[in-house]
């Protein structure tokens, strides 16, 4: 899990890096979770190597930021994915967790369409090392 959550991510931060240095800069988007805030009751493996992401965005955009390459990450919240498709189908727990969201529904991924866009464009000049939460306001609660 830490190979896939945070090696390779570090790996192709630092090849995508090689390619922006010389035209003079660029965007990377990181996908971090919102378990780096919260933790996780029942994967603490995923919790911490997705956790990662986030000190890792934060260090890129400080070492970066002079060179015009600006580091930030997404943190989805519970999303309707393949990985959480057991849980959206056990009526219960899928209550439960719907009821935990300010939007009372689980994201999807058009969600993300928007937050990804923002952090690629000009409109994000002066946003680096930011963590979005993408999470139907369950981290406002």
């Amino acid at each position: 899990m830490l190979e896939v959550n945070l090696t390779a991510v570090v790996d192709l931060c630092q090849r995508a890096a090689r390619v922006m240095l010389p035209p003079g800069g660029g965007k990377t988007i990181n996908v971090a979770s919102l378990l780096r805030f919260l933790g996780g009751l029942i994967v603490p493996a995923h919790a911490a190597s997705k956790g990662g992401i986030a000190p890792l965005t934060k260090a890129l955009a400080n070492e970066w930021a002079s060179r015009g390459i600006c580091v930030n990450a997404i943190a989805p919240g519970d999303m309707a994915t393949e990985m959480n498709a057991a849980l959206i189908a056990d009526a219960g727990r899928n209550a439960e967790i719907s009821a935990r969201i300010p939007t009372h529904r689980w994201g999807t991924a058009d969600d993300m369409k928007g937050p990804k866009l923002f952090l690629a464009s000009d409109a994000s000049a002066s946003v680096n090392g930011a963590i979005l939460p993408v999470d139907g306001g369950y981290l406002g609660r």
